[in-house]
């Protein structure tokens, strides 16, 4: 593990592994440096930098929150690969990525995977504080289930990870949910601000995910000048690793 500060000083820990060219993984909701390992391990030819999103893992977390501040954490770590590189960003961790892109920070090339531009609308602000405040009288569990609700799992799906192996980690993540809320932009894609995105860019989503997953795809391509929108074939939001690696592979060579 190493650590970089980000330019409001808050170390970001992050690891590297394999050789070749940089390839920053950006992890989404519930998801820290070692949810990628695995896909880490796959991309042969990369040197894959995984790191912890602020308020997970082994990084710090310097409050208020806000977007511009994670743009900046990803900005130290792609500074810290020793210049621009590769860029996955998966789920919020998409977002996170489009944003740093629209920014201006230097990227070889750009691959997202399902930013939940849900096209709801709806002001994110409100239920970003309503988790926040569940964390903060400690009712982790309560604020890490309501999250998972508004992702539209089923109250069957969420009663059995709620009792599983791993829901304890999940739990100790929660405060980062709220991040996570107020990242995505009220589920509405930002055309404006994506289309000043210089970076060459692929957008994917899973042929068996919810109707929104392809529809902002398209509209996220639509938007950023040198993108193209392409589904993945029998796969949901969890997209699996040999489905993944094939096309991150062809595209970051």
């Amino acid at each position: 593990m190493e650590k970089v500060d980000s330019a409001d000083g808050t170390p970001i820990a992050y690891e590297r592994t394999g050789a070749g060219p940089a390839l920053v993984v950006v992890t989404g909701a519930f998801c820290d440096r070692r949810s990628s390992a695995s896909l880490a391990a796959g991309l042969d030819g990369f040197t894959v930098v995984r790191y912890d999103r602020r308020g997970r893992g082994d990084s710090g977390d310097t409050a208020p929150y806000a977007t511009e501040r994670e743009v900046e954490d990803l900005a130290a770590v792609l500074t810290a690969t020793g210049g621009p590189a590769y860029v996955f960003g998966h789920s919020s961790g998409a977002v996170l990525a489009l944003e740093a892109a629209a920014a201006g920070v230097p990227m070889h090339r750009l691959a997202v995977y399902e930013p939940p531009y849900t096209g709801g609308g709806e002001p994110a602000e409100p239920f970003a504080t309503r988790l926040a405040g569940l964390v903060a009288a400690g009712d982790r569990g309560r604020a890490a289930k309501e999250f998972l609700a508004l992702t539209g799992m089923p109250d069957a799906a969420l009663e059995h990870i709620s009792s599983s192996p791993g829901w304890p980690a999940m739990e100790a993540i929660a405060h980062t949910l709220a991040y996570d809320v107020r990242l995505c932009d009220d589920g509405l894609v930002p055309a404006e601000r994506l289309a000043r995105i210089a970076t060459p860019t692929l957008v994917l989503a899973g042929g068996n995910s919810a109707p929104w997953a392809s529809t902002a795809a398209t509209a996220v391509a639509g938007a950023v000048p040198d993108a193209t929108a392409r589904v993945v074939p029998d796969q949901d939001h969890g997209i699996a690793d040999d489905a993944l690696i094939p096309i991150l592979t062809d595209f970051f060579r």
